[in-house]
């Protein structure tokens, strides 16, 4: 029986109390070292780091640059931002928007050093008993409030003519969605695979929108603190060495996957399922291509409008560009004196020339 994780979820409550947690607890030490720590969550596109962990890979790479990375799994996403944000963390594995609205809005300079997936399908509307995304309006849509299934939700109601105030957004636990579905009263879910698999085995629930359909927006990040990449480039180039090397081995056979879907409460079967909705980038050239491209500019401004009108982007915030995002050509979205996320494209370009 699969588990459900706790995963890629954010929320009002949790934006301001960590940017409470940042003002009052010192950031990630920034000055030369040699000890660091990396949280990660699980979700498909995360895997990797635990099996790296697992499988002396992390250990290979920290030897190689002269110093060491503990590697540790949160079983909560939300927590291991929390961690983070407040300092305890060198690194955490984060999506896009969570990124820009924890750490980033928190006051956390951050750095995503690995750009390594985007959802590809893994994340969807379904409807019971109706097959088109039209039908939606009027109902109540069971979704994690804030979360990326809430953004998908805004992308989808576009391409409908839609808005928010057409349906009614009903917040729900993702660790009680699909009993939910069962119910009754639940007519509309937005939720993440492997949550999708399981509804969608019920005849009368029909997916009418996924992510698929906007390609290259809900993104899976390795971010860093900014002060901690800056003074310690080997830290960055260690886990770029890391997450290609565990890449290939993905890729190599069955044996990494297996470990991988186990890892994460499924088998081998399942855990394919969600590898093929989800557009990993094995090779880096296309990570770099996919930073360095406008469509991620775009994305970013989408982004940041949907935190915005959400208020998730800090109590302060007068407008969508209130936090600055700076890209690998070194241009900004929104304010350039207060550049808080930057997409830095060094450490995987380094990968792609054979340089780590």
């Amino acid at each position: 029986m699969r588990q459900l994780f706790n995963t890629r979820l954010t929320g009002l409550i949790a934006a301001v109390s960590l940017a409470a947690t940042a003002l009052s607890v010192p950031a990630a030490e920034a000055a030369e070292k040699k000890d660091f720590k990396v949280a990660w969550s699980i979700y498909v596109g995360w895997m990797p780091w635990g099996y790296a962990a697992d499988s002396g890979i992390v250990k290979k790479w920290a030897d190689k640059y002269g110093i060491n990375i503990e590697v540790k799994q949160f079983n909560d996403y939300v927590e291991s931002i929390n961690q983070y944000t407040a300092g305890a963390f060198d690194a955490v594995t984060v999506t896009n928007m969570d990124a820009l609205s924890i750490p980033a809005a928190g006051g956390v300079d951050t750095t995503a050093v690995i750009v390594g997936d985007f959802s590809n399908g893994n994340d969807a509307v379904i409807l019971k008993g109706k097959d088109k995304l039209a039908d939606i309006k009027g109902q109540s849509i069971n979704l994690v409030e804030f979360s990326v299934s809430h953004y998908l939700l805004a992308r989808g109601l576009e391409t409908v003519k839609l808005e928010e105030k057409d349906v009614k957004v009903v917040n729900t636990s993702d660790a009680d969605m699909a009993a939910a579905y069962k119910t009754a009263d639940v007519t509309a879910v937005v939720t993440w695979k492997p949550i999708v698999s399981t509804i969608l085995e019920s005849p009368d629930a029909k997916k009418v929108f996924d992510s698929s359909q906007i390609p290259g927006e809900i993104i899976d990040l390795m971010v860093a603190n900014t002060d901690v990449v800056k003074d310690n480039p080997k830290f960055a180039k260690a886990l770029a060495g890391i997450w290609y090397e565990t890449l290939a081995a993905l890729n190599s056979g069955t044996a990494a996957k297996e470990a991988m879907a186990k890892a994460s409460g499924t088998d081998l079967a399942g855990f394919e399922e969600q590898l093929a909705t989800t557009k990993l980038f094995s090779d880096p050239k296309d990570a770099v291509a996919f930073t360095s491209g406008a469509d991620l500019k775009a994305t970013t401004e989408r982004v940041s409008k949907f935190l915005f009108d959400k208020a998730l982007l800090g109590k302060d915030a007068k407008s969508a560009g209130a936090i600055g995002v700076e890209f690998p050509d070194k241009t900004v979205f929104g304010a350039a004196d207060n550049v808080k996320l930057r997409y830095d494209s060094t450490y995987m370009a380094e990968a792609a020339a054979g340089k780590l």
